[in-house]
């Protein structure tokens, strides 16, 4: 499999692209397509590979994904039981940099826009308080039509364009222009790596899976997203740890820890700080705290 460029439908009635989805799970391979992509998450949770980044969605996260940038919402394993009855519903927006925008874009008011749209290259994640803004305003242009519909437009990208904490995921310039070839390689080694994220993965084994010797797969890796195997490894590993202490149904930190694949507790503690910034009971510590206060400003 490649990383498969899509072709959104666009209507002759509509200047932007809406689409709700409702399905068993998220489309899992990397795809990517000519428009900038607005998601909000209404029901799900998994994985979220974007560029050079992982990182785990849930149920009301808000999203924008750059234009051509490859990226999959991979579900999580329990989505893919036939058993289970579980399913992922998103709304999306969907708009092309360079179509009708680009006549509203030089207007002088839309300055800030503008420079908005251009620092989305990589994406970005909303976070806080703001999400619940950003997502009613996704809902709002959903749910008008014709010129009504347009202006809801125009000022979900003013919010976002104000948002003061934007979460981007990289600030690093990286090669975002793919291949077919090299979309195959990245996507067989992404799915590979989140397939086997618990056993023992050496660079002899990974790099088989895209018949690279290590020593080649280790600079075409590095080439590619910034990182060394390792660390996206690492990363991988942390990502589903952190869902399960966000789900609050873990028996201890040590349990999550062979979970997740490593081998020692130590080693665990030490690469969950240098990956999230915090010891694993702080994050555990905060993330509840916020969920609680959340909850009570309802």
């Amino acid at each position: 499999m490649k990383v498969i460029q899509f072709s959104k439908p666009v209507s002759k009635d509509t200047s932007i692209n809406v689409q709700e989805d409702e399905m068993p799970h998220f489309y899992e391979h990397l795809h990517r397509h000519n428009e900038i992509q607005i998601t909000l998450l209404i029901r799900g949770e998994g994985t979220l590979i974007a560029g050079n980044i992982m990182q785990p969605f849930k149920s009301g996260d808000v999203y924008i994904l750059g234009a051509n940038q490859p990226h999959a919402f991979k579900s999580d394993a329990s989505y893919f039981d036939n058993d289970n009855k579980k399913s992922v519903h998103s709304l999306n927006i969907f708009f092309n940099p360079q179509g009708f925008i680009t006549t509203l874009l030089d207007f002088p008011e839309m300055i800030s826009i503008q420079k908005f749209i251009q620092s989305s290259l990589h994406g970005l994640s909303v976070s806080g308080e703001n999400r619940k803004i950003i997502a009613d305003y996704i809902w709002k242009v959903k749910n008008n039509t014709s010129g009504y519909r347009l202006a809801a437009f125009i000022k979900l990208l003013q919010l976002l364009a104000n948002l003061k904490d934007p979460q981007y995921f990289s600030t690093e310039s990286f090669e975002n222009t793919i291949t077919d070839v090299e979309g195959l390689r990245m996507n067989d080694i992404y799915q590979y790596t989140i397939n086997n994220y618990t056993e023992n993965i050496t660079l002899e084994q990974i790099a088989e899976v895209v018949f690279l010797t290590p020593q080649s797969f280790c600079r075409y890796f590095k080439k590619h997203t910034l990182k060394t195997y390792t660390r996206f490894l690492n990363e991988v590993r942390i990502n589903e740890a952190c869902k399960e202490f966000m789900s609050n149904s873990f028996e201890n930190i040590s349990t999550v820890a062979y979970q997740s694949g490593f081998n020692n507790v130590v080693t665990f503690n030490r690469v969950f700080k240098s990956i999230i910034g915090k010891p694993p009971g702080d994050f555990i510590k905060e993330f509840h705290n916020n969920l609680n206060a959340s909850k009570n400003c309802r």
